[in-house]
């Protein structure tokens, strides 16, 4: 009850140094069955496909509590023009690549674009990012899911919260899972050797895999990212796990209506020495996201460049997936 009369509370946190306490506003948490905390469309009525559940990736700057002026490193899910750009991104993903399944993308207070330039305080405040999609997924599991397979994806920090979402899930919800797609996130080696949920697609069709890519220009766009070890990488056009290369055609930008740029084609191959997809032939202005390097990686296209080739992947894992 407390919770839906508080609009805020504040918490006392202790930063990494373990010397300097941090006060943080935390918005009001998410309640999921509350629809206006969702983006949802409810496809399939025949209840034999699957579901897709996406977590969408970080849209949202710090921003001024109006009446107590402090600064707050999360989204209010219950604010509408907070949550603009993670609506349209929730919006964008459904279109671009889900044809038929029942798609389910919750609002959750994630961590804000300004807060990931501190690692300690990001790193603090993603504690409550991935309870809000702890709550949300299991909320979606007892009320929505009804047993149907499902299509797990994220980007970005959404990537980060479905990886730790695999590591936590139990067999049971497991067995249900076509394939996890983590755009523009990373999978360590010490992962892949601790989690058995975290087995890297080795081709077009296998299930239960995960698929992570991370796409930039080159050698020194994938050094100055931030030196993670990048253990997992499929190329997504050719779903190959080689350093053969594939082309694609995409418009430049998911900003500028089509008509108004050219038709790049794209060659992407899969570069050994760092487990980063080369992409070339790109000749759009790159939309540099903070803390994202260099002009030349491509984070912010993860799901843009490759779109039509996802789309068709994740009908033919489903596929796959109800054929075994």
């Amino acid at each position: 009850m407390m919770r839906h009369l508080l609009s805020f509370f504040l918490l006392l946190l202790v930063t990494a140094c373990g010397t300097n306490k941090v006060e943080l506003l935390i918005p009001q948490e998410p309640d999921y069955s509350n629809a206006s905390q969702w983006i949802f469309s409810q496809r399939d009525s025949t209840g034999h496909g699957a579901d897709f559940f996406y977590i969408v990736s970080t849209e949202t700057a710090d921003w001024t509590d109006s009446v107590s002026g402090s600064i707050c490193h999360f989204a209010n899910t219950y604010n509408a023009e907070i949550c603009r750009n993670m609506t349209g991104e929730m919006k964008g993903v459904d279109h671009l690549l889900n044809a038929h399944c029942n798609y389910y993308a919750p609002y959750y207070r994630q961590v804000t674009m300004d807060t990931w330039a501190n690692d300690s305080l990001g790193a603090v405040c993603f504690q409550t990012a991935m309870s809000d999609v702890r709550c949300a997924f299991r909320y979606y599991l007892e009320h929505y899911n009804n047993g149907r397979p499902i299509v797990l994806a994220g980007f970005s920090q959404g990537a980060m919260a479905a990886k730790q979402l695999l590591k936590e899930m139990p067999d049971s919800v497991m067995q249900r899972i076509v394939a996890t797609y983590l755009f523009g996130y990373y999978v360590t080696q010490e992962e892949l050797d601790n989690y058995k949920n975290l087995q890297p697609a080795m081709s077009e069709t296998d299930t239960g895999v995960i698929i992570c890519y991370n796409s930039v220009k080159d050698a020194e766009c994938a050094h100055s990212t931030d030196g993670r070890e990048n253990a997992v990488c499929i190329n997504p056009v050719n779903w190959r796990t080689d350093s053969v290369p594939a082309t694609v055609l995409t418009v430049g930008s998911p900003w500028k209506p089509a008509a108004e740029q050219p038709v790049d084609t794209l060659t992407v191959h899969i570069d050994p020495a760092t487990n980063f997809l080369f992409v070339s032939g790109y000749t759009g202005n790159d939309h540099v996201l903070p803390l994202m390097g260099c002009e030349g990686n491509y984070h912010s296209r993860e799901i843009w460049f490759y779109r039509e080739s996802l789309r068709q992947n994740i009908d033919r894992r489903q596929a796959a997936f109800r054929s075994r």
